[in-house]
């Protein structure tokens, strides 16, 4: 007699990454001048996705970042953020729910890490006080141990160093819980060491956090953590490529987007570009 069969437990399916930001047919042009901005790019970012936006200056980056960071509208086509198409929802509330870290964020120089850290959660300059119960203090607490700076907890924004001031921007940005985290130029200035400690703490981040979707503003590719997986090049307001690193960041492309010979090679997830021989 054949044994009955048992049926085999089913491994649940695992959940399919949701949408987080989403730019269709979308232009930018100056009103004033009518210079094109940004020409016809589509892109979109799922969860848990982490992304690094490549190209030479005035190829559009930091204007895609205002994008879907709700800090501007396109003149043409649609960008839709956390399911929120811009023009349709109030951007306030918006902008509340999205990270940024910016170097031209202001920040007042003679607070102390934890305080700015604090002033996150309700997306001011200076600290509402009246606003921070226990648990919020101790959620900014636990963001400066996350982001490996607890020791800059008392120490004045104004004296740390580049990178510690990145470190606490981003734990800053971290306050409100946020699905999408924008990085504008975050190892700008940064020497060696800062910028290696910047690149393990955004690694950790990543792997801690496992729904979040980064984006990435930046013009070296070392500064690349290992937890990115997908890139854009932009030239002249377009995409030129967009996907998986390691199809995108290949000498070719780099050598099309920045118009110059570029050699590409990667060790261990690290990248490397250097100029190539005409």
């Amino acid at each position: 007699m054949t044994p009955p069969q048992t049926s085999q437990p089913q491994s649940p399916e695992p959940p399919a990454a949701r949408v987080i930001a989403a730019l269709d047919g979308v232009g930018v042009r100056r009103y004033t001048t009518g210079r094109v901005i940004l020409d016809g790019i589509d892109w979109i970012v799922r969860s848990g996705e982490h992304w690094a936006l490549l190209g030479a200056n005035g190829a559009g980056k930091t204007t895609v970042l205002r994008l879907i960071g709700a800090l501007m509208f396109p003149t043409v086509g649609t960008v839709e953020v956390l399911g929120h198409r811009l023009g349709s929802v109030d951007v306030r509330e918006l902008r509340a729910v999205i990270g940024l870290v910016s170097a031209a964020q202001k920040v007042p120089q003679d607070a102390t890490g934890h305080t700015v850290v604090l002033t996150g959660a309700t997306g001011t300059v200076q600290p509402l006080w009246r606003a921070y119960d226990a648990a919020t203090r101790e959620r900014a607490h636990e963001l400066l141990a996350e982001l490996d700076c607890k020791e800059l907890t008392d120490r004045p924004f104004g004296v740390c160093s580049g990178g510690q001031r990145a470190r606490i921007l981003i734990a800053r940005a971290l306050m409100a819980d946020p699905s999408l985290l924008l990085l504008d130029e975050p190892f700008n200035a940064l020497d060696l060491p800062s910028r290696e400690d910047l690149i393990d703490a955004l690694h950790r981040l990543a792997l801690a956090r496992p729904e979040l979707a980064t984006v990435t503003v930046t013009h070296h590719l070392e500064e690349l953590s290992p937890a990115i997986g997908h890139a854009v090049l932009l030239r002249d307001g377009r995409v030129q490529a967009r996907g998986l690193v390691a199809e995108v960041l290949t000498g070719a492309r780099m050598t099309a987007c920045f118009g110059r010979p570029i050699e590409v090679s990667r060790h261990e997830g690290r990248w490397l570009a250097r100029s190539g021989r005409s």
